[in-house]
């Protein structure tokens, strides 16, 4: 039976309003007028509804200071929003019809803001006719004043992630139930997506299947490309729950005894390298001083060169988003804030290895949330 759940729930009130709260202050510090927020992760994490943006204008109008906000959207897409309380949330919400000018809506509402942060995704046709509403106006983005927000998780968000994360390693233990020789990788593929899905979340926002030389791919999907029996396969699979939270884990596993004499050596570097990470976070450390320490242990061992993107990625309503755990950032990671951490080593042409898994940051060290073994997989073949 499938325990894929239809009801999306969303926070509760009061932490909904925190929210508003919250971001208007943070308008205000970074000396922005207003944020215009549309549709996308953003405005779920603000009303609990991400709704959706096409040729019509779509945004959520968060004044800085104590005005209250207002969600200016088409007549039409109003019902997609019966379940926000708007009342609740003091949202004045504000429709129109086509014919009817949604810009001008938006700048009656702000007056002559000296500068207006849009959302990064808010499209360029919006972006642009806001301009011209709202005369001499800075654009600025409002990515950074949002994702000083969303960057510490609350009890309520990190919960969902557990929840997400225990779903995703029920996946990966069910693991020798599709991965065989003789299978193509998009079958294997095919299965894990449906199984995502069966084991809680409401779809497989990726699902990466490298075996062989593919596996050198960090970013490879899936191919027809026929698993055989000695081959190393990285498995990268993730998707978002109800609640919106997303798993994202990555295992390797090999078919039966490794074609490579040298699979059990690197690897073992790989796995001391992923520890190394893990062990050292804590509130204070940078994410620059999280990723070397992945990198030292690999470029100690003579494979630097192999190991080709950043330790890691925050996770929330977004797979990708703040804070990035890579060389140059020194933010000090903070409690509540979780992100992945997934050193590999790709070497082209032959395979390719990676581990992962996502931790918060808990007030005095780190909590993993996935607990599959991180050892190399080996599966009968």
């Amino acid at each position: 039976m499938s325990r894929r759940s239809l009801h999306t729930p969303a926070p509760d009130v009061a932490s909904l309003r925190a929210r508003l709260d919250r971001a208007r202050d943070a308008a205000a510090n970074a000396d922005t007028d207003a944020l215009l927020i549309a549709p996308g992760s953003d405005l779920r994490y603000l009303i609990g509804q991400a709704g959706g943006s096409f040729e019509r204008l779509t945004t959520l109008v968060v004044p800085a200071g104590d005005a209250p906000p207002a969600l200016v959207l088409p007549k039409l897409e109003a019902p997609g929003y019966a379940d926000v309380p708007m009342d609740e949330l003091g949202i004045e919400v504000v429709t129109w019809v086509d014919g009817e000018d949604p810009y001008r809506l938006v700048s009656d509402r702000l007056g002559t803001p000296g500068r207006v942060a849009v959302s990064d995704t808010m499209v360029a046709l919006h972006v642009l006719a806001l301009r011209g509403a709202l005369g001499s106006a800075e654009q600025t983005l409002a990515g950074p004043v949002v994702r000083e927000l969303r960057m510490r998780k609350d009890e309520a968000e990190i919960a969902a992630l557990r929840k997400a994360g225990a779903a995703i390693d029920r996946v990966h233990a069910r693991m020798g139930e599709w991965l065989r020789p003789g299978r193509t990788e998009a079958e294997v593929g095919a299965d894990i997506a449906a199984a995502i899905v069966d084991e809680g979340h409401t779809g497989a926002e990726f699902v990466i299947v490298g075996s062989g030389a593919n596996g050198a791919s960090p970013h490879h999907d899936v191919s027809d490309r026929v698993i055989e029996r000695g081959d190393v396969v990285v498995v990268d699979i993730g998707g978002p729950i109800p609640e919106g939270y997303n798993s994202d884990s990555t295992r390797t596993y090999a078919l039966g005894s490794p074609k490579g004499s040298d699979v059990e050596d690197t690897y073992a570097v790989l796995l001391a390298a992923q520890r190394a990470a893990v062990e050292i976070v804590r509130p204070g450390v940078t994410a620059a001083q999280i990723d070397g320490a992945a990198r030292d242990v690999i470029a100690d061992a003579g494979f630097g060169e192999f190991f080709i993107h950043r330790t890691g990625h925050g996770i929330g309503l977004d797979v990708h988003e703040e804070p990035y755990i890579m060389g140059g950032n020194d933010l000090p990671v903070e409690e509540g804030m979780a992100f992945s951490i997934e050193p590999g080593i790709y070497q082209a042409g032959r395979w390719g290895a990676r581990i992962e898994d996502i931790v918060v940051v808990t007030a005095d060290g780190v909590e993993p949330l996935n607990n599959r073994p991180h050892e190399l997989v080996v599966l009968d073949a």
